[in-house]
């Protein structure tokens, strides 16, 4: 997830209401971003519309192998 937990955080959202809006805790937005667990479609879906990423942020973001 390079870059997604600091693209959160110049948002200007907080991680708990963003966590809130994917159905999940806090904890488990912190495990995504951490790569201990993968984003869903559905999460992802909501992340691209409240963080309105554009299509290179979605690439890089959600569909490559690298990590913090």
């Amino acid at each position: 997830m390079t870059g997604l937990k600091e693209r959160i955080e110049r948002s200007g959202i907080t991680f708990t209401w963003i966590a809130k809006k994917l159905g999940i805790t806090r904890e488990g937005l912190y495990n995504k971003l951490q790569g201990k667990s993968e984003f869903k479609a559905s999460e992802i879906g909501v992340l691209i519309d409240v963080l309105q990423l554009t299509p290179s942020e979605q690439q890089r973001y959600f569909f490559t192998n690298e990590c913090e």
